[in-house]
């Protein structure tokens, strides 16, 4: 499985992301870089600038039309993904953490750090307004004085968005009023990662506490857990099988501490009913900061703290496996 090896950024990668169709891959790191490649082939096809910090969070809308991107420098950002050109500058009071489209593609939702004397806020645009885009006045603000969010998603429907806090609690928030409308508490530590599956029924956790869990997109029930023996920075779902791939390892400052544990950057295959580790993908010099599967299943992503994104298209004997338990 020789993957296709991306070399667009000179820091750590925070986030990969797939367009819906999976030709586009959108990669964002501690640089104040966003590019975006054919990931078919690994050719970089362009790249978003106008950031000047290092760039958190990326997503791109249902038709692939428009890009946000979510940065240190206190703004999200939103582009034309075919020109490269800046829409519109949202700007914050601290860095912007997390970012996402509902699936209309019309209203934008954005966290804020808890930073500098400001408190932690999930702002929401509607970019049907442009007044909303030209006064930086959100239609509605959500303060989340207990815990920063350190990731957050859109439910199914965009009814609600399901966000992940440093203190491992996850809560559903309402899109329309800004309660909250469920919260679960199965983590210990900062949740690093929240990826939905393909149907949007389920979603999974990547956690500090060295597990990645498996939720209910409506109830917030608890399903499954998937653990390791590192922290986990990332964790999705394939859309054609039951498998996960989990991304994460200790970061450098611990590694001094626990010595024995150095080089374990894999990304790691587990079954979802199974909860059974089945597989391991080598070749990140660090920590694997952002994992994702291809729409289609046949292949995935993974963006590392050495600054690389490696594209592994799947050998035929991976459509074979049968798992046995």
């Amino acid at each position: 499985m020789k993957p296709i090896l991306l070399q667009g950024h000179e820091r750590s990668i925070t986030q990969i992301k797939y367009n819906r169709e999976g030709d586009l891959l959108f990669t964002v790191a501690k640089d104040p870089i966003v590019n975006v490649w054919y990931s078919v082939n690994g050719e970089r096809l362009g790249t978003y600038t106008g950031h000047t910090g290092a760039v958190w969070c990326v997503d791109a809308d249902w038709d692939t039309r428009h890009v946000l991107s979510g940065s240190a420098d206190n703004s999200c950002r939103l582009w034309d993904c075919e020109t490269g050109k800046q829409l519109a500058l949202l700007k914050t009071n601290s860095a912007v953490r997390t970012c996402g489209f509902d699936f209309g593609g019309n209203i934008v939702m954005f966290s804020t750090d808890k930073q500098m004397g400001y408190q932690c806020f999930v702002s929401f645009f509607d970019l049907r307004d442009p007044s909303q885009i030209d006064d930086n006045e959100p239609y509605m603000k959500i303060p989340c004085s207990e815990s920063k969010i350190c990731s957050a998603v859109w439910g199914p429907l965009g009814e609600f968005i399901i966000v992940g806090h440093e203190n491992g609690e996850l809560n559903q928030f309402s899109a329309k009023s800004g309660e909250v409308v469920a919260t679960a508490k199965e983590h210990s530590k900062q949740i690093n990662d929240i990826q939905l599956s393909r149907d949007l029924t389920m979603f999974i956790t990547a956690c500090k506490d060295n597990t990645a869990k498996l939720f209910d997109s409506t109830t917030l029930e608890h399903q499954k857990t998937f653990r390791t023996e590192r922290p986990v920075n990332s964790a999705a779902l394939s859309p054609i099988f039951d498998h996960v791939v989990l991304g994460g390892g200790q970061e450098a400052m611990d590694v001094t501490t626990t010595s024995t544990r150095i080089g374990k950057f894999e990304a790691r295959f587990f079954h979802l009913g199974f909860e059974e580790e089945f597989g391991r993908v080598k070749g990140h010099f660090g920590p694997i900061n952002s994992v994702a599967f291809h729409p289609d299943g046949k292949s995935y992503s993974s963006g590392g703290e050495d600054g690389y994104v490696r594209i592994h298209y799947f050998d035929p004997q991976y459509f074979e496996f049968e798992f046995e338990s």
